[in-house]
């Protein structure tokens, strides 16, 4: 007050450095928005809990081609001390694991009011396995041994079903099929790498938002891979060339991240495609 009547300098002065205050705390604001926004959006990380090592090393070859990032633990206690203390998408549980029993883990995690899908694996077949399984808190059950295919449809659906997100997003003239892990430009299919897809995915996801370049590593990466933030740019790089033709743009946002954005004739072409399908 004393600043306002003496003069107009101090007060604009204090009006200058109340707004620098205020940007500086809405951006910080933001950004802790963005990272807890991203962690319940991207929809690809996987916790393997099998002792069975050639299962399991199948399992994460098939997952990571699929374009899944993949954690492996052999027994129990490992698998619980992972759930209590990390992020996960989908929890693929065998039963019989040593030191603490898939039951058990299953049970703790529910316990911890954590609703996480999970689909569990067994080499019991009988009815009554199952009900215990399903009981305990399973969303799904699948006995050994059981064939790949069958078992990449149920870990999609269950990851549909745990992000609520529609099944094909659509953004300008691309359209990505979540179902069949499709990306499609003009109706034309676009081959992209396990990484490319995880990125797309991920960008689509905070479509028009900045996602940076430390998150995606925590999404697109499971435990024991060593990608750097440079590598991150990479895949940038060569997902960018393959939208191209769709006009959709990868921004870079030097510090802070990258963004998807749609350009208005883009815009314009998806909304004239859908308004010819109205007729």
């Amino acid at each position: 007050m004393q600043g306002f009547f003496l003069g107009a300098a101090p007060f604009i002065v204090a009006k200058r450095i109340s707004r620098l205050g205020w940007a500086c705390a809405k951006l910080a604001l933001n950004r802790r928005c963005t990272a807890a926004y991203l962690e319940r959006l991207a929809p690809m990380r996987i916790l393997l809990a099998e002792d069975d090592r050639i299962i399991a090393d199948g399992l994460q070859r098939s997952l990571r081609k699929a374009g899944y990032a993949i954690d492996c633990v052999t027994n129990g206690v490992d698998a619980d001390a992972a759930l209590s203390s990390q992020q996960f998408d989908l929890l693929i549980l065998d039963l019989g694991l040593p030191k603490l029993s898939g039951i058990e883990v299953l049970r703790r995690l529910r316990a911890r009011k954590k609703t996480l899908p999970v689909l569990i694996l067994t080499a019991q077949d009988g009815l009554e396995e199952r009900v215990r399984g399903l009981d305990a808190g399973a969303d799904d059950y699948m006995s050994k041994p059981f064939a790949l295919p069958e078992l990449e449809a149920r870990v999609r659906a269950l990851t549909r079903r745990g992000t609520g997100m529609p099944t094909c997003i659509e953004f300008g003239t691309l359209s990505y099929d979540q179902a069949d892990r499709q990306v499609k430009i003009d109706g034309q299919t676009v081959a992209l790498s396990a990484r490319e897809l995880g990125l797309l995915e991920i960008l689509l996801l905070r479509a028009g938002r900045l996602v940076n370049k430390e998150h995606l590593v925590d999404h697109l990466c499971s435990w024991g891979e060593e990608v750097s933030t440079n590598a991150i740019e990479v895949y940038v790089h060569r997902l960018r060339k393959k939208l191209d033709p769709s006009g959709i743009k990868i921004t870079t946002v030097r510090g802070l991240g990258y963004c998807l954005e749609k350009p208005a004739a883009a815009e314009n072409a998806a909304r004239a495609k859908r308004s010819d399908a109205g007729h």
